[in-house]
């Protein structure tokens, strides 16, 4: 008799994200003797894709989010073909209500009453549901999976991201505990939800240094030369790009040399790659777009520059920790969860100035430099043991 449980992770897509590295870093060390393991994504599609565990069982994706991802003129003359006229009445709707709507939190949030009702439940049931992220993911969990436990994530810090609570309490009212990945973020959720006494969770995004110091051994061609200082994040308003490269152009008018390598891509990127050219950076900063294995480049920088507005809790910041990497970070409201000030990293304030000047005094202080890389030597950054953790809020 086959007593293993099924279970089964959400999200949108497998791309570069943090959400998505904690996904593939829980899937790589979740016990398969215990659980035969679905993964149900929106689009089967991203970097990510090919490091999922061997065992994984990928669903198909639901038809209808492809006619929500492409252009509505597509999505029409597609639809009218396939006699999807439910599809065409739904996504007209959304779109017309999207113009009015800038925030792209709200606008997913908004957008899922007209995709939900193009999207069928799964015919299979589960043991457990876990929605991987916030929004759709944690919807989807609630609204189209049969599992008696369901659990949800928020990855990011609540208040930063301006959704609306009206939208997402009926869906947090069913599910039993929503993790995120730090106390700050913990408290900011307990603040807007009252009414949900004990549902909210942390637990850390799994990260393991075994894994991380093989994967960063792996030769690639150098794109370096001078200082070398890395940032790896996705290209939006949220990663601070624009303030960095601000600071990119103070500290090179102030006669310091370095190149800054930049591994991602988003919504953002013409623009920032305009706002290099108008500041006539392209010589000493290259984004080299999503790499699948980032870490040889992280371990040959001499910093790890990240300049967030909001986070959660960074994975990126905790595999640059344990890299040994010294590392420039931003102000935001959780950093201290994973930063020190001058003991495992330099905190600057929310501007380009205060990055630039942080900046300049890494080039400047090799003794510095040594100091932060050696007090990180001494910290256990792994948590591989929180997956016990999960386990423990499925059974209880």
């Amino acid at each position: 008799m086959n007593s293993k449980k099924d279970i089964l992770f959400i999200t949108h897509e497998l791309q570069c994200g943090g959400a998505e590295k904690a996904l593939i870093s829980l899937l790589q060390v979740i016990d398969y003797d215990k659980f035969n393991v679905y993964v149900q994504l929106f689009w089967n599609r991203g970097l990510f894709l090919n490091q999922l565990h061997e065992k994984v069982i990928l669903l198909p994706a639901p038809v209808a989010f492809q006619y929500f991802d492409m252009s509505i003129k597509k999505a029409l003359y597609e639809c009218l073909k396939k006699g999807r006229f439910d599809i065409i009445y739904n996504r007209i709707i959304s779109s017309i209500l999207m113009k009015f709507e800038k925030n792209v939190y709200r606008k997913e949030q908004l957008s899922w009453k007209y995709v939900s009702r193009c999207v069928p439940k799964l015919d299979q049931k589960f043991h457990y549901a876990v929605g991987c992220i916030e929004k759709g993911p944690n919807y989807y969990c609630v609204e189209k999976v049969d599992a008696p436990k369901k659990l949800g994530w928020i990855h990011n810090d609540y208040d930063k991201m301006h959704m609306s609570k009206e939208i997402d309490i009926p869906f947090f009212n069913k599910i039993d505990y929503i993790f995120t990945d730090s106390e700050e973020c913990k408290l900011v959720l307990e603040n807007n939800f009252p009414m949900f006494p004990g549902k909210f969770q942390v637990l850390k995004n799994i990260v393991s240094p075994k894994l991380i110091h093989k994967l960063a051994q792996e030769e690639i061609d150098p794109p370096y030369s001078g200082f070398k200082i890395i940032s790896v994040g996705r290209f939006s308003h949220q990663k601070g790009y624009d303030m960095a490269i601000d600071a990119a152009k103070i500290v090179k008018d102030k006669g310091y040399d370095f190149n800054w390598i930049i591994l991602g891509d988003g919504e953002l990127k013409e623009e920032l790659k305009k706002q290099i050219s108008d500041n006539n950076l392209t010589d000493i900063i290259q984004l080299l777009g999503i790499k699948e294995n980032h870490y040889p480049y992280v371990q040959q920088a001499d910093v790890f520059m990240q300049t967030s507005r909001f986070e959660g809790k960074s994975i990126s910041i905790d595999e640059a920790k344990i890299l040994n990497k010294p590392i420039l970070v931003t102000n935001f409201s959780t950093v201290k969860d994973q930063i020190t000030d001058y003991k495992t990293g330099i905190i600057a304030e929310m501007n380009a100035e205060s990055i630039a000047e942080k900046w300049i005094e890494l080039i400047v202080d090799k003794g510095l430099r040594e100091r932060l890389t050696h007090n990180l030597s001494l910290e256990d950054n792994g948590t591989e043991r929180e997956i016990e953790r999960l386990y423990h809020f499925l059974n209880n």
